[in-house]
């Protein structure tokens, strides 16, 4: 199969400004809408068409579907919201196992970051009985980009 690496390119650009949206929304809704992660999903279909990535999609989805299994368990004790675990699975599937780690690495970065700013009083977070709830999509969003940036994902060529 044919690789486009321009096209795949924009995927990633394109894949970048949705977690950006996605992110914002989270910040501003504490929600994280089906149709985006949706879009998000799809983005991923078609940069691993065009990519090359193709031959590995299997992969990433088998990965993606075992983080969701775990995921589904952080869920039934409150620990994440729905559209998280949504996002949370979607951003494995264009991770899958071999840059789940840097991702991951990232990931804890960011969200710890995101949670002492928002203790300290500078980012957005709702106080509940279980104590401190923060929107996950701003950190996953940047770990993810971060992945982008870094250039672990990209064309295979």
């Amino acid at each position: 199969m044919t690789v486009y690496p321009m096209i795949s390119l924009w995927i990633l650009v394109l894949t970048a400004a949705t977690l950006f949206w996605v992110a914002l929304t989270d910040l501003r809704e504490f929600k994280v809408r089906n149709e985006l992660v949706v879009i998000l999903a799809c983005l991923y279909v078609g940069y691993a068409l065009f990519s090359g990535a193709w031959v590995s999609m299997q992969w990433n989805f088998a990965f993606a579907l075992l983080m969701l299994a775990g995921g589904i368990y952080a869920y039934s004790l409150q620990h994440i919201g729905g559209g998280d675990l949504k996002l949370l699975t979607v951003a494995f599937l264009w991770t899958g196992p071999w840059l789940a780690a840097p991702f991951v690495v990232l990931l804890l970065l960011f969200t710890g970051i995101y949670y002492v700013a928002a203790r300290l009083g500078f980012a957005a977070a709702r106080r509940t009985s279980a104590g401190l709830r923060i929107p996950l999509a701003p950190s996953l969003a940047g770990a993810l980009i971060g992945v982008f940036a870094l250039g672990l994902i990209g064309p295979h060529v």
